[in-house]
Parts: structure tokens; C-alpha cells; sequence
């Protein structure tokens, strides 16, 4: 299977939703649409979904296929690789960050089709790092109100997790029951007991009870591939279904090269690529939601006469404070049979050194999983950290079943140094690629030193034998961040360029600081959030250029 299933049309198919199938709502080109959306997963899905349910036309382009899961999906870790950005770029710095299959995705959906579902609250006091806990800067949104958008993405996501989360304020229960811990994730609960630290039942965007006509999860590992069951709650079956039951557009194999600018400085749509040609999407407002590395880069591509260094740059910090999250961890041998791959690969969590201070020296924080990679994955990492080969790697693929591992999501620290620019390079439709600069600051050092040698412990004092470190990254974010001052940010709290008024980003590029958690469920958050930012600032007549829905 190379195509995604289309309509006779070339447009994206419909979709199934709980009650049936949706036709999708077409727009031509011509049509000046409220908002046109560059990018549909955890951003830009679900701010189609709270745009188009507000009133707005809304059309959303991707770069990737529009897949349905139940048909197109396989079982199979080396056919699934088509559901990553495996586009060319460029990686460079002290310590370059591999891309690939753990940070991007090229999908209807985005990355949430095969993210590991790890579904995370930022610590109110990381959200406010700088005038709380001294290190970084603060976020420009008040905890309490991310608290009360964390309710409504985990209610929308129907997140299955334990009735007592032992970090962070009181908060309401999980709307589904956990699941049951499998054995590689008892490995973390044993060895945090006797650490004396809490564990818990990882949150999880995958249904642990029937919702609707999707089953639940039957526990088959494959989910950091692509969920073929659909009891994986991404944005393509969640927020997606919503958007096009309320009149979006999403179009699909569309690749967007340029953000068009007219003589009054304000966005006017988008150049992209479909179907072997250049097409023009008209649009009232532009919001780009295409991560951490497409976003800078888009920006950056649509350099223009009335904007020489990129759009909303005038801070020319856009690409700047690129942060991915360190991702280290630690591999050992168990005595008895684990069997890891079975059930979500990261079943169990330890968020301890998040919420605790004493006895660090650094000031970031990270938490640590449980792990469970499938077997291709798990050769790659056994023979690029271990440099085993031929024989050698075979003996120590005979263990898979007796593995067991643990690793972190660890706080990176926003550096200007670390950034995404354009290369001189231009790829087969004559857009510069990217080059994404990166290397570890001290604190960063500090923090995962301290994870590896607690991580390690916490594994010996479970019975891990012959433990072994190994060196990772993963969720890429900054390079557009937001903020309280143009000077230093791209936009303002609401996502809003400082520089063009109807120019919007809506992805984890917005993040100040990384966090030591996996950031769908914040991304989601500042979705919701800024969709009911727009359609308040609507109604009261606030956008540059008023949408239809409220004109």
C-alpha cells in the first residue's frame, strides 16, 4: 500500500466517526476561506476542530496521506516507515539530533499517529521556571488556565489513567480506567519501590474501554508504528472527524512552499504543491502548524521583499531556541521472561525528578518510562550502542524476551545557539531544506548524568543484570516561541504573530522551555486554548481580517 484511498475528485476520502461516515466539505482555491491551516496533527488538527466548530471555514493542508488505519495500517515496523518525515535535512552541532521515526511525522494526523501516547501535564511551577524555580523563563499563560485546557484535551482524548496520579495539584480522575501494567512496566514499579520513589500507571491516549465503535486497546505493541485498530486516540481519529463533521476542509499530499504576503503586510494565503503542480489557497488568516523544524522553515522560505528575513522576525529569533528533549536510557537483562512488546511500549512512569529539588544539581527535570521496542528498533539500538555485529548481535537478539529498560523525557534548556536555518540545499520542489544546529549545555549534561545513574540503580535494585546505557533524543521543540515582548519572541500568548496580525503558529515550535514531559497533550492544550482566543477576539470585532462566521 503506497496511496492513501482517495475520491474520484483527488480530494482526501471521508472519514468514519462513531456514528457513520462524514462526507467532507470542498473548497476551491478561489474561495476565500476564514483560516487556512498549514499542517494537521496535534496543533493544527485540533485547532481545525475548535476553529470549524466555532463558525469558521477552515481548510487544513498536509503534506502527508490521509490514511485510514483499520485498512491501511500493517502490522509490519518496516512498511509503517511511511508515516514519518523522511524528507532531506540537515543536521550539524556538537551533539546532532538524529530525525526520523521519533520526533516528525508525515501524516494526516501528524505525529500523533504514531506517537507512544504518553499523555502529560507540565508542572505548574515548570510553566513559571523563571519566577518559581529561577532557571529559563516563564511561560506567558497562567498554570490555571492550562490546568482547565488539560481537562478538556484529556476528556476529548478520553485518556485512560490511574485514579490517584501521585505528582502535581489535585485534579479530577481520568476519564477511562488504567491499563493493567505489563511485566516491563512492573520492572519500573519494583525498582522505584525500592528507591523509595512513587510510580504510577502511565495516562495513555488509547481507550482501555470500548468508546463508541472503537475497541479498545488489545495490547499488541505496535502502537509507535501506527495504531491498525484505532483504539490509539491521535488527532487523525479524534480531532480530525470533528473538524470535517463541522464543515473543514482537509487536504490532503499538499505541500506548502510559501505563506503569500500583500501590500498591506498581511498574509493572504498559501502557495502549495499538489498534484504535480502549484496551487494558491486564499485565506483571511494563516496559521502554520507544522512543528519544530517545518515551521521555522516555512517562515523562513517566505522571505519577501517587505519581510528580507523570514515572516514574524523582526526579533530575528525565529528558528532560535531549538530544543529537543534528551531521551537517554538505560537497557538490562532480566532474569525472568518479560516479553516487553507487549501492550504500549510505555506502560508505567516515574515523574519524582519533576517535582522534586533536593538532591540535584541541575535545574531541569525529567521523568522516566518504561520502555518496549519492537524488534527492528531494538537491533538498531543494540548494534549502534554496543557495536555489535553478525554473530555477536544474533546471541544478544536471542534475549529480547528477558529485556527490560528505562528512559527518560528530559528538560533541554533553551539556548540561542541551538536553531533551525535553511541550507543553501533545495530539495525536488526547489524549497531550501533545513539544517538544524544542536549541542547539549552543561545543565543538560547534568540532567541526564543524573537520570542515567538513577535509572541504572533504580534497574539494578530490580533484578537488571549486565545494564548498559544508551544515548538518545526525542520531541523537538522551540524555534518559534512565545512571549510577552516582541524583542525576544515570535509571537504572543495567544499564538499570534507580533509582526503580521493575521499570521498565526499553533505547534510545539511555540514552547519557551522543553519541559521533562512528552508534549502532545500541551500542544493539544494551547490548541484548544487559542481557538477559543480567536473566536472570543472575533466577537468582539479583534481580528485584522474578520471572518465571515462573525463579520
Amino acid at each position: 500500500m503506497t496511496d492513501s484511498p482517495r475520491a474520484k475528485d483527488g480530494r482526501a476520502p471521508d472519514v468514519f466517526r462513531a456514528g457513520g461516515w462524514i462526507p467532507m466539505r470542498c473548497h476551491r482555491d478561489q474561495d476565500e476561506v476564514d483560516f487556512v491551516i498549514v499542517g494537521t496533527g496535534a496543533g493544527g488538527g485540533t485547532l481545525a476542530c475548535k476553529l470549524a466548530e466555532a463558525g469558521f471555514s477552515v481548510v487544513a493542508l498536509d503534506a502527508g496521506h490521509f490514511w485510514r488505519p483499520l485498512e491501511d495500517f500493517a502490522s509490519d515496523e518496516l512498511h509503517q516507515q511511511k508515516l514519518y518525515w523522511r524528507s532531506e535535512r540537515i543536521t550539524g552541532g556538537d551533539d546532532p539530533v538524529t530525525l526520523g521515526s521519533n520526533n516528525s511525522g508525515r501524516s494526516v494526523g501528524g505525529s500523533t499517529v504514531h506517537f507512544t501516547m504518553v499523555s502529560l501535564r507540565i508542572s505548574p511551577d515548570r510553566l513559571k521556571s523563571r519566577s518559581r524555580l529561577g532557571y529559563a523563563l516563564d511561560w506567558p499563560i497562567e498554570p490555571e488556565e492550562m490546568w482547565r485546557y488539560y481537562a478538556e484535551v484529556e476528556d476529548a482524548l478520553k485518556i485512560s489513567g490511574p485514579v490517584h496520579y501521585p505528582w502535581g495539584p489535585p485534579r479530577g480522575r481520568y476519564p477511562y480506567r488504567p491499563h493493567e501494567v505489563n511485566a516491563a512496566g512492573l520492572v519500573l514499579a519494583r525498582g522505584c519501590e525500592k528507591m523509595g520513589v512513587a510510580w504510577a500507571a502511565t495516562p495513555l491516549a488509547t481507550v482501555s474501554a470500548p468508546r463508541g465503535r472503537a475497541h479498545p486497546c488489545v495490547y499488541r505493541g505496535f502502537c509507535a508504528i501506527g495504531c491498525s485498530t484505532n483504539a490509539k486516540q491521535s488527532a487523525l481519529v479524534t480531532w480530525i472527524p470533528r473538524a470535517i463533521a463541522a464543515g473543514a476542509e482537509i487536504r490532503d499530499l499538499a505541500m506548502v512552499g510559501r505563506i503569500e504576503i500583500g501590500r498591506d503586510g498581511m498574509a493572504t494565503g498559501v502557495l502549495y504543491h499538489r498534484e504535480g503542480e502549484w496551487r494558491r489557497q486564499r485565506a483571511r488568516n494563516v496559521v502554520v502548524a507544522g512543528y519544530a523544524i517545518e515551521t521555522p522553515r516555512l517562515l523562513l522560505n517566505s522571505a519577501c521583499p517587505m519581510f528580507p528575513n523570514g515572516l514574524a522576525n523582526s526579533s530575528g529569533i525565529v528558528g532560535k531556541y531549538f530544543m529537543p528533549q534528551s531521551n537517554h536510557a538505560v537497557w538490562g537483562t532480566m532474569e525472568e521472561e518479560i516479553r516487553w512488546y507487549k501492550g504500549p511500549p510505555c506502560m508505567a512512569i516515574c515523574e519524582h525528578w519533576n517535582y522534586t529539588h533536593a538532591g540535584k544539581d541541575f535545574p531541569g527535570g525529567y521523568c522516566f518510562l518504561s520502555q518496549g521496542p519492537l524488534p527492528m528498533e531494538w537491533s538498531h539500538s543494540v548494534a549502534g550502542s554496543r557495536g555489535l555485529w553478525g554473530m555477536e548481535l544474533r546471541q544478544e537478539m536471542a534475549k529480547y524476551n528477558h529485556y527490560a529498560g528505562l528512559k527518560i523525557v528530559g528538560e533541554v534548556l533553551p539556548q540561542e545557539k541551538n536553531r533551525v536555518e535553511l541550507a543553501d540545499e533545495e530539495d525536488e520542489l526547489g524549497l531550501r531544506i533545513p539544517r538544524v544546529i544542536f549541542g547539549y549545555g552543561e545543565e543538560d549534561k547534568k540532567l541526564y548524568g543524573h537520570a542515567i545513574r538513577f535509572m541504572r540503580d533504580c534497574l539494578d535494585a530490580a533484578g537488571g543484570k549486565d545494564i548498559w546505557p544508551e544515548e538518545d533524543t526525542a520531541h523537538l521543540l522551540g524555534g518559534c516561541r512565545m512571549g510577552t515582548e516582541p524583542a525576544n519572541s515570535v509571537t504572543n500568548a495567544d499564538g499570534r504573530s507580533w509582526d503580521i496580525a493575521n499570521l498565526w503558529i499553533c505547534d510545539g515550535s511555540l514552547f519557551p522551555t522543553s519541559a521533562g514531559v512528552n508534549p502532545s497533550l500541551t500542544i493539544q492544550a494551547l490548541a484548544c486554548r487559542i481557538g477559543d482566543r480567536i473566536a472570543a477576539m472575533a466577537s468582539r470585532g479583534e481580528l485584522s481580517h474578520p471572518a465571515r462566521a462573525f463579520a
